[in-house]
């Protein structure tokens, strides 16, 4: 199997940063679909795809998700040219005779509150984390944030839903403005080990 070389391993992990300050270029429709299209391909748990995305570019829907945002995050979500809401569908295993038809998956999960939970979660994270590296596989950059009021996203963007929010990731071409030097990271033998 193929590597990826340096430059490409930079552009993903080295040298990607989490960004606060947007560059005024937009991140187009077709941007959007081809991004996704890379998400929707990588795995889930018995291929659930738990995630729902809901991408605010309009200056009326990113001042609705702003809203919703804690007081540091609210201007970030202003300024960037699109803002994903990362959620999760609570239901997703309606999906799962189309999506894994070889077997009752389904059954699996229909009645079990917790299992929903816990896949919806863990899965629609996942994909999140594939957004994110798929973004920066585009040239984007992105800037993935927790501080907001899930309840107040839930109202503002899945009211009448099945689906719940997860996180938020700004995307588009980042600035130097507001970048912070790289922060220390735990070495293997702090975070790690071999069993």
């Amino acid at each position: 199997m193929a590597t990826l070389d340096d430059t490409a391993l930079d552009i993903l992990f080295r040298d990607a940063r989490t960004y606060y300050s947007w560059a005024d270029t937009p991140v187009t429709d077709a941007d959007i679909r081809r991004l996704y299209d890379l998400v929707a391909l990588a795995p889930t748990a018995a291929n659930s795809e738990p995630a729902r995305f809901i991408f605010c570019r309009s200056a009326e829907a990113r001042a609705a998700l702003a809203d919703c945002a804690s007081d540091a995050n609210a201007p970030k979500i202003h300024l960037a040219p699109v803002t994903v809401v990362i959620g999760m569908d609570m239901a997703f295993y309606d999906w799962l005779p189309t999506l894994f038809p070889h077997a009752d998956a389904r059954s699996w999960f229909a009645g079990n509150d917790r299992e929903i939970k816990e896949t919806a979660f863990r899965n629609s994270a996942l994909q999140g984390a594939y957004l994110i590296m798929a973004a920066r596989a585009l040239g984007f950059d992105c800037g993935p944030m927790s501080g907001f009021d899930k309840a107040k996203v839930d109202a503002a963007f899945f009211a009448g839903t099945t689906f719940e929010t997860n996180f938020l990731c700004s995307i588009g071409h980042g600035t130097a403005e507001k970048l912070f030097p790289r922060l220390p990271r735990l070495g293997f033998d702090e975070a790690a080990r071999f069993a």
